[in-house]
């Protein structure tokens, strides 16, 4: 996408489920995927990654992974674990190995989003397929702030054959290098990702709190679907509760249950944080992306947006523009 296109919000099928149109924003930038060769003893540091996610996919043999906070996780062949706020921590042949920092381990870099690592002291063998990916659009933030500390899935012998072809799929475009592989890549990692994020989702007595249960809720689901596909729209807690067929009072209620804020708080807060993705990746006028917001005077949104963020747009755009010169 060029920086100068303005980024338009998805267009979602029309469904009556929320929640998969929910996961259907979900898209992943800032791939990188690491295959690693490691012999017991050996043991890894893996710093933070703010604002990303790191996954691991055990496909030989077994290790162990720490996050603070959670308890160790064991992980063998055919587990998935998934770290979704971007926290350090730890991956080790065993509990007791002393790790050592991730960029102090030498690696092949095979492609710009693919490296190999050979690591370890000769012993038993652990072969794990690491990602480090950020999804960009808002959904996620709303998703990701669900989920557990670790989300672990293990699966191979019953529904593995998905995950070990995406996985030789990933590898081999990494290794060819042909034109679009990086795209093919990208969307492989949406795929993986956001199985694991479905499996959790069918699994986990948490999903059925929240955000998530909002958007399993008949009329709360319905609501927070138009505000995603909308958001321009000048709703109110009126028109919502009219819009699902329930009267102010009680869609007012239900909606602060479920999801844990008032209903114009909640829009307000998406608004924002859609704007917030646009300054970072569009150079659209300000009053242009007020508008595309829900908001007709720039000067109110701008007043919104500091008080959200800190921050005026502006201050934010030019941060962005910063930082994109600079990596």
């Amino acid at each position: 996408m060029s920086p100068t296109t303005p980024r338009a919000t998805p267009q979602l099928p029309t469904s009556m489920d929320p929640l998969g149109e929910t996961l259907h924003l979900l898209r992943l930038t800032g791939t990188l995927y690491c295959r690693s060769e490691l012999t017991a003893p050996w043991g890894i540091d893996l710093p933070a990654f703010e604002g990303c996610m790191m996954f691991h996919i055990v496909t030989g043999g077994r290790c162990w992974l720490e996050v603070e906070g959670a308890e160790p996780c064991l992980l063998q062949r055919g587990s998935l674990a998934l770290v979704p706020h971007g926290a350090g921590h730890l991956i080790r042949s065993e509990l007791d190995v002393e790790p050592e920092p991730l960029f102090d381990i030498p690696v092949q870099k095979v492609s710009e989003r693919y490296e190999v690592m050979r690591h370890g002291g000769g012993g038993e063998p652990t072969h794990l397929t690491c990602g480090v990916v950020q999804f960009d659009h808002v959904a996620a933030e709303q998703l990701i702030a669900q989920l557990p500390k670790v989300l672990q899935i293990d699966t191979w012998d019953d529904e593995g054959s998905w995950l070990h072809s995406t996985l030789r799929f990933i590898a081999h475009e990494a290794r060819e290098l042909r034109p679009g592989g990086e795209t093919v890549i990208t969307r492989l990692a949406d795929i993986l990702v956001i199985q694991m994020i479905r499996s959790w989702i069918d699994s986990s007595p948490r999903a059925d709190h929240g955000w998530l249960a909002a958007l399993r809720d008949a009329q709360v689901g319905r609501a927070l679907n138009l505000m995603h596909r909308q958001p321009a729209q000048p709703w109110t807690v009126a028109s919502l509760a009219q819009e699902v067929g329930m009267s102010r009072s009680a869609f007012s209620a239900r909606f602060s249950q479920l999801v844990g804020q008032p209903v114009m708080h909640y829009l307000t807060q998406w608004r924002m944080r859609l704007a917030r993705i646009q300054l970072r990746e569009t150079t659209e006028p300000l009053s242009a992306l007020a508008s595309g917001v829900g908001y007709q005077s720039e000067a109110a949104f701008c007043r919104t947006f500091k008080r959200f963020f800190g921050l005026s747009p502006g201050k934010v755009r030019r941060l962005s523009s910063v930082e994109g010169i600079s990596s």
